[in-house]
């Protein structure tokens, strides 16, 4: 009879925030598949489970993953876990559930702590709709065309950064998206715990290189949140001092759409509005 494949989440910092069920099945599972196998050993000697351990990341992942699901069929049921936090939340995982799945094995998620949604939770931007975007792109260009097909996402957005590459981040975040509300969450539920909220032009001045160290979650509102009193966000302002530019030099309101669309990745209708709106006044 074929095992179950279990999708456990373990702490992200504080060891006492694992749940009861997901101790139980650690201790019941037959192995633990682990991103780390000395990082999970720890957890697991501070709750006296010896439960076997394999090896299980990115690098091992296609052939592993068979192995395992051979290995749930036969009867064995296997726990899989990432280094901190709910596995396949930007840690190894997709392919051996993806398996699992086109076998028929079972899968069952033993849910718990998450740095995407403890941090989103605690930072104050709107959380009834969400993007999580996983780690920006290590190099300038690739995380700069990332972060311009983000423009226009009007949702909360979600990143993990690491200390190292954070100041170029938020440099880039500024100039593309603009001085957005943004919170920085770092080592959360550790006893370094720290959050820091403000717009990101001053984000990015109070995070030199080095400041930072540990795990690190950013949260950046999304296009269209932040607003003044004249109820205009950044980037609307800047559309229509360019349609004002543009009609003062003779351009048609068609034309200044087709322009400005495509420089500011916008829809060219959202423009066009902008620019017959300014025609009224």
């Amino acid at each position: 009879m074929s095992g179950v494949l279990y999708i456990v989440a373990t702490p992200i910092g504080n060891l006492e925030d694992i749940t009861l069920r997901a101790l139980r099945v650690l201790k019941e599972v037959d192995l633990i598949a682990a991103e780390d196998t000395r990082h999970t050993r720890r957890l697991l000697g501070h709750y006296g489970i010896g439960t076997a351990l394999a090896s299980y990341h990115e690098h091992n992942e296609k052939t592993k993953a068979a192995q395992l699901i051979q290995r749930i069929q036969a009867g064995s049921s296997v726990a899989l876990v990432c280094d901190a936090g709910t596995p396949l939340v930007s840690d190894p995982g997709y392919r051996l559930v993806r398996e699992a799945i086109a076998a028929g094995v079972r899968v069952v998620p033993i849910p718990g702590p998450s740095a995407l949604t403890a941090v989103l939770g605690a930072s104050g931007l709107p959380t009834d709709a969400f993007a999580f975007e996983g780690f920006l792109p290590a190099k300038k260009a690739a995380r700069r065309q990332k972060l311009t097909a983000l423009r226009n996402e009007r949702r909360t957005m979600v990143f993990y950064e690491v200390p190292h590459r954070l100041e170029d981040s938020l440099k880039d975040l500024l100039e593309i998206l603009g001085n957005r509300e943004a919170v920085i969450g770092r080592e959360v539920t550790k006893i370094h715990e720290e959050f820091l909220r403000g717009a990101l032009q001053d984000l990015a001045c109070r995070t030199g290189a080095g400041a930072w160290r540990g795990e690190i979650t950013l949260v950046v509102a999304g296009a269209g949140v932040e607003e003044d009193r004249d109820g205009r966000g950044d980037r609307e302002r800047e559309l229509m001092a360019e349609i004002a530019k543009l009609r003062q030099e003779g351009m048609r309101v068609k034309d200044i759409a087709e322009l400005l669309g495509e420089k500011f990745s916008v829809p060219k209708k959202e423009v066009y509005r902008l620019a017959l709106a300014s025609l009224r006044k």
